[in-house]
């Protein structure tokens, strides 16, 4: 009886695993995805000689259920006369190549007991093809109707027909019709031209040099996709947008040079002394050591700072305009400053008494203050940073 069973287990183990397989091909079936359910089945029959029946029964069910289902969907997009379903119908068609394709390394297919599955294939090469082309006409139609759009001034339909001819190019036809010489001009007629100027409205005289670090932002660095940025104004180059840095206040400060005297103190250990008894003498302890007592000692450093101090505020706004209709868009202030310190310190007494600050000021000199244009050179190079934000973010650009 116990061997009966011992051989029971494996047969038992064999018809679970065959139903657990049935199932799986059976579920994904039932929920509709028939691809998934191929995809099971042809893991399942690659390679095996003794191929099984339900898994070769599954695989032809999911396949002529997928068919039917993407023709009768291609059916209902070609009966609905849209020229936009073309690119839907053509996925369908790539689709129902790329499940032939699947199956074809296994035909005929032939289970181990005899049966022979039938898959009904069809010419996907010429309705692909056709697909192909009219999704193309489509795009390439679209993209022409954009471009149309943006010779009268929309530059956000150039660049949808810009994109058009990419989908185009990248999922149809790398060649097609005049596709390039169309691309160049949305590109151009998608482009806004950015003029970007200088203006001192401060009432005082800039520095030399000061508008050329201004204007030296880096184009390269600006220019993108959909924006092009000059910073000499071309005469026959017409303008979207021109963006003005407009300087409203220049503020530099007198030099100032501040002195304060302070005392550091501290007191610190300096010696020991012994420990008496009211005789006079030496205290010892159990060990026969004479007992001893720290002493402390106040110590002082006189300190005097001197302090030299100079800044420089540079603030003006940042206007966009519209550049053929000469309307303000946009505006944003921006300012920065520049800040001149040094300290500078000289002590009397007892240098361990100095604290750490005064430590790092002992021995510095005083310095010669920066002239008025070199502190607004730097505030002009510290602008530099917001304006390139500005230039590449602000959405009234696009």
């Amino acid at each position: 009886m116990l061997s009966y069973c011992f051989r029971l287990i494996p047969m038992l183990l064999a018809g679970v695993l065959m139903f657990t397989a049935c199932q799986s091909v059976q579920n994904l079936t039932e929920r509709g995805d028939y691809d998934g359910a191929i995809d099971f089945c042809v893991r399942k029959l690659q390679g095996k000689k003794k191929k099984k029946t339900e898994y070769v029964k599954g695989l032809e069910t999911a396949f002529q259920k997928a068919q039917s289902r993407d023709l009768a969907n291609v059916d209902q997009l070609i009966a609905a006369s849209r020229p936009e379903n073309w690119e839907r119908i053509h996925d369908i068609h790539q689709n129902i190549r790329n499940r032939q394709n699947r199956i074809t390394p296994l035909l005929p297919l032939r289970a181990k007991d005899g049966y022979l599955a039938h898959f009904e294939m069809i010419d996907i090469a010429t309705l692909e093809n056709e697909s192909r082309s009219k999704a193309a006409a489509f795009l390439y139609n679209e993209a022409k109707n954009f471009i149309l759009l943006g010779e009268r001034g929309d530059r956000k339909a150039a660049r949808k027909g810009y994109y058009k001819l990419i989908d185009l190019e990248q999922k149809y036809y790398r060649s097609y019709q005049d596709k390039d010489l169309l691309k160049v001009k949305a590109k151009a007629l998608g482009t806004a031209q950015i003029l970007f100027k200088v203006e001192n409205n401060s009432g005082q005289i800039l520095p030399v040099g000061f508008v050329d670090r201004i204007l030296n932002i880096g184009k390269n660095q600006l220019d993108s996709d959909w924006r092009s940025f000059d910073f000499d104004e071309k005469a026959d180059q017409p303008y979207d947008f021109k963006v003005v840095f407009k300087v409203r206040n220049i503020d530099v400060s007198p030099e100032r040079v501040h002195e304060r005297s302070y005392t550091d103190e501290k007191e610190i250990k300096d010696g020991w002394d012994y420990v008496l008894d009211k005789k006079g003498n030496v205290v010892k302890d159990s060990l026969g050591n004479d007992l001893k007592t720290p002493r402390y000692v106040r110590i002082r450093a006189d300190v005097l700072e001197v302090y030299q101090s100079k800044s420089t505020r540079l603030a003006g706004i940042i206007e966009i305009y519209d550049a053929q209709r000469n309307t303000l868009l946009d505006n944003r202030d921006i300012a920065t400053e520049v800040l001149f310190e040094n300290y500078a310190s000289t002590f009397k007494g007892d240098n361990r008494a100095l604290s750490e600050d005064s430590r790092c000021r002992i021995g510095n000199t005083p310095l010669p203050f920066p002239h008025n244009e070199d502190m607004l050179n730097q505030a002009a190079e510290r602008l530099k940073p917001n304006l390139k934000n500005e230039l590449a973010w602000n959405p009234a650009l696009d």
